[in-house]
């Protein structure tokens, strides 16, 4: 089936799904979870495959180490891809929320209600788990989606795909085009010249790819095409956390778009040399004053740089940082908040990792991808960001003349 047929399918499905209550929609993501856990095996030897294959091509120079330990899939990523599922099940159902109800006149009222977005289109590089993860939001929140993966993932993408596409075919009432896979570079064009059919497009690799997209459609994008975070280190913070942090947000998974790039210590903080060296001993190469500024090494590499006060770590991170995740390391409680209140960011923290920015981490299940846009949904984006809203507007007989004419008046009364 070409992508044009998908496309139209994936449409149909999604004004099926709109009618689908939580039950139904729970009762299929049950079947996946389990349908995956009884094939797991089925997955690793998909993903032997494609890491053979990635191999070769980071040999060549053809892909990074980055995308090559995003690509693995291991039992800790398996066995949190399974429990996403479970978690997903257990959120409410962020479709046909009554946001607010208000009286515009007696007889006359207007609801505000959550609806799901329509189609999403989601591109994305290396990461398998990433197509269970989002199927299961498109699913929760009544969602129809279309995956286009990396074709250095193909094998494993096919193999979990084809594991969801059987349980949602055993789930009796569920749209058949709901989750959708295509495998083609071609389909990716198309794609994004589909404005009208495809109502999102979320991109989630590298910042060539994100850039790409953003350049080359006129369908909404969501997401973010860099993750530069930043800690800073002020003069109050302990030690101790300060180590510990600095080294988790580096070291815990350096390719991931929440690990940190740039450590900023206030000029009078009293261990800058120790923690230096403490971030050396764990591996890290540590770039001192480093030229340039605002670069994602997606490594075990960091920069570091003395700043003379709070505004200036503000104003460093608002100027080179991705408006990603930015974390704070203090005492001073004060400084904490003129922190979290000033970093144009869409996760600000004190006292902890820039790791924590994520969506399994937060709650949500899972997330689509981490959004650093300034619209509906920003930070980790979850089931809510998902939806959009209508109006629901129910009268008894009401025209606009009688209230153009003076006749009736409106009352605007939230109930």
């Amino acid at each position: 089936m070409n992508i044009e047929e998908i496309v139209k399918y994936a449409n149909q499905a999604k004004i099926e799904l709109m009618g689908l209550g939580a039950d139904k929609k729970n009762e299929a993501l049950k079947n996946v979870a389990q349908n995956i856990e009884a094939n797991k095996e089925k997955i690793y030897e998909a993903n032997k495959k494609d890491l053979e294959y990635a191999a070769a091509l980071v040999e060549e120079g053809k892909l990074t180490k980055a995308t090559f330990g995003r690509l693995k899939l291991d039992e800790n990523k398996m066995r949190d891809m399974i429990q996403g599922i479970y978690d997903v099940i257990k959120l409410e159902d962020p479709a046909n929320k009554i946001l607010w109800t208000r009286e515009l006149d007696e007889g006359l009222i207007l609801k505000k209600v959550t609806t799901p977005i329509g189609v999403l289109g989601i591109i994305f590089e290396a990461r398998p788990d990433v197509i269970a993860q989002i199927s299961s939001l498109a699913i929760k929140s009544g969602n129809a989606v279309i995956l286009k993966g990396g074709s250095e993932a193909n094998n494993t993408n096919s193999a979990i795909f084809e594991i969801i596409k059987e349980a949602l075919d055993k789930t009796e009432g569920f749209p058949k085009y709901a989750v959708n896979l295509v495998y083609s570079h071609d389909d990716i064009k198309k794609m994004l010249d589909m404005d009208g059919y495809i109502d999102l497009i979320i991109p989630r690799g590298s910042n060539k790819l994100v850039k790409f997209i953003q350049e080359n459609t006129k369908i909404p994008v969501l997401g973010h095409a860099s993750g530069i975070c930043h800690i800073f280190v002020d003069k109050s913070a302990d030690f101790d956390m300060a180590e510990k942090i600095c080294i988790d947000a580096k070291t815990q998974y350096p390719t991931a778009c929440n690990a940190v790039e740039t450590i900023l210590v206030h000029k009078d903080f009293p261990y800058y040399e120790e923690l230096k060296n403490a971030l050396n001993d764990k591996g890290i190469e540590v770039i001192e004053n480093p030229k340039q500024f605002g670069v994602e090494y997606s490594d075990t590499i960091l920069n570091i740089k003395k700043v003379d006060s709070l505004d200036e770590a503000i104003n460093h991170i608002n100027k080179y940082g991705s408006h990603h995740t930015d974390s704070i390391i203090t005492s001073d409680l004060k400084a904490a908040e003129i922190f979290m209140n000033n970093i144009d960011s869409a996760g600000v923290f004190t006292n902890t990792s820039t790791r924590f920015s994520d969506g399994f981490r937060f709650g949500f299940g899972a997330e689509v991808g981490i959004s650093t846009n300034k619209t509906h949904a920003r930070g980790p984006v979850g089931l809510d960001g998902l939806c959009i809203y209508k109006y629901k507007l129910t009268g008894t007989g009401q025209i606009v003349d009688d209230y153009a004419k003076g006749i009736k008046t409106f009352k605007h009364k939230d109930i």
